[in-house]
């Protein structure tokens, strides 16, 4: 019975460990059942949170852009230990992190109406939500605004990336 609610979970999507003990809890299925079928399946290789964890971070910074901080939260979720989220995240570096915003803010860009200040701040807004750290998400809207046009090229150079960056965490302290 264990195992097959388990093989049925992961038929869908992989699972980590601690999803997959939480589904057969839920079942009211015994404690020492769900051990002795999740270390086979570890044995066995059918459930690997290291494995898991690198392809959630591959897939969600490619395919919605987050950031290594949101991605964190989200393994964090799925209940994958802190030590294989982190080593999982660092195959992430600031320069593709700093690649991804942009191309995320030059994607919005395209569609984004209003003032230069209210693009920066919808942008810059949109990157946080994104995990993106307050000085990756203004470098990036900044650059974007820049290349964009004159009245918002004009904006972007009377900003100060550093300062706002600075600003930000320390609002957040």
């Amino acid at each position: 019975m264990a195992r097959d609610i388990c093989l049925r979970q992961l038929a869908v999507r992989p699972r980590t460990r601690a999803e997959l003990a939480k589904t057969l809890a839920r079942k009211e299925i015994s404690e020492e059942v769900i051990a002795e079928v999740l270390d086979r399946y570890d044995e066995v290789g059918i459930i690997d949170d290291a494995a898991f964890a690198r392809m959630w971070v591959s897939t969600r910074h490619q395919g919605r852009g987050l950031a290594r901080r949101a991605l964190a939260n989200e393994l964090r979720q799925h209940g994958v230990e802190s030590e294989v989220a982190t080593e999982a995240l660092e195959t992430l570096d600031d320069e593709a992190e700093a690649t991804t915003a942009r191309a995320l803010v030059d994607r919005k860009l395209r569609s984004a109406r209003g003032t230069p200040d209210q693009v920066f701040r919808r942008l810059v807004g949109m990157l946080a939500r994104k995990g993106y750290p307050a000085g990756v998400a203004i470098q990036a809207v900044k650059e974007a605004l820049a290349a964009r046009d004159e009245e918002a090229a004009a904006f972007a150079d009377q900003i100060d990336a550093d300062a706002l960056a600075d600003e930000a965490t320390d609002t957040l302290s």
